[in-house]
């Protein structure tokens, strides 16, 4: 994906060689959790990377997008649609 997404894929080289490096001090398989996680989220880059490994986010769940189906947030501070007409 890196070097699919840049102009050119020479520029996404160093950023995956750093990403494969990350495997060094955190290990392979928090690395391959880490850059699932990178993906999930849209953050395709060494540094994304990097901070989901120090702050230990790759062995945390993702938490679900809010799905629309759930309905609306009934609470009274909630005004509405029909408010501002």
């Amino acid at each position: 994906m890196i070097l699919r997404d840049r102009p050119h894929p020479e520029q996404g080289y160093r950023s995956c060689l750093g990403i494969l490096r990350l495997a060094r001090p955190y290990g392979a398989a928090r690395l391959d959790a880490a850059a699932l996680r990178a993906l999930e989220v849209g953050a395709r880059n060494y540094g994304s990377v990097k901070s989901i490994l120090e702050k230990k986010l790759d062995g945390q769940p993702l938490r679900a997008p809010r799905s629309t189906e759930e309905g609306a947030i009934d609470h009274p501070n909630i005004r509405g649609s029909t408010y501002y007409h």
